[in-house]
């Protein structure tokens, strides 16, 4: 009886359809007609590159909806408690962007905060915002470049934050918002679109004056979205063009 190709301590009287070697059953897959061995079905599937580029091309927008998603998820069940130091619930507490908190040690308060909004006016008007530019980016960046420049985005908001108001709890996605627009601010103006005709850079404008004039709002948060999206979305269009 011969042996597995790849395991040749091993008798086997099966054998791959595609390439005729013997093979155990630790190395073949089902195939739609017949079994394959481990290393045609690797041979068989596309490059990396391409693979990343079919992923990119299903569904548009399907992580700027997520985000969404997300969002409104944990909106839902932190305003499922009481009202507290300004933010909807304990669970808010524990999940807002706090300095002393974060010094002890809870880092994830960096990336949570970015989901959890202090009311129903907050949430919708981020997420509006979100939904706007967010499916713009992700059909132009594709999906795996949009989730970096989403986080990267909500991480500098949360530094941002945590420089200029350690103490305060802070909430919101606005940081990554802001990032956002900057990134596609930036590309319009590479693509040599005039951003002060098409609207998006008096909306920045605009959310910056709300920023510095409504109290409440995190000025750091903002800011610090602003500049990280703005950052690593002026490399990853340079690196496009």
């Amino acid at each position: 009886m011969a042996t597995c190709f790849h395991h040749t301590d091993r008798e086997t009287g099966r054998s791959c359809t595609r390439c005729g070697r013997p093979a155990c059953s630790d190395c073949l897959r089902e195939a739609p007609v017949g079994s394959h061995c481990w290393e045609c079905v690797k041979a068989a599937q596309p490059p990396t590159r391409e693979r990343l580029r079919r992923w990119n091309a299903q569904t548009p927008g399907l992580v700027t909806r997520t985000l969404i998603a997300i969002n409104v998820a944990v909106f839902v069940l932190t305003s499922l408690g009481g009202s507290r130091s300004g933010v909807v619930g304990t669970l808010s507490d524990r999940l807002a962007l706090f300095g002393p908190a974060v010094s002890r040690g809870e880092w994830y308060r960096l990336v949570t905060s970015g989901f959890v909004h202090a009311n129903l006016l907050h949430v919708a008007f981020n997420m509006v915002l979100l939904y706007r530019v967010g499916e713009v980016l992700e059909g132009s960046l594709g999906r795996v470049r949009f989730v970096v420049l989403y986080f990267v985005s909500l991480l500098a908001g949360s530094f941002g934050a945590l420089l200029l108001s350690p103490n305060t709890y802070t909430v919101g996605a606005s940081g990554a918002v802001f990032g956002l627009f900057a990134a596609l601010a930036i590309a319009q103006r590479q693509s040599g679109v005039d951003v002060w005709r098409n609207g998006i850079g008096g909306l920045i404008v605009l959310n910056l004056v709300i920023t510095f004039t409504v109290p409440g709002i995190s000025i750091g948060g903002h800011l610090g979205g602003l500049v990280g999206g703005g950052a690593v979305g002026a490399l990853m269009f340079r690196s496009r063009a």
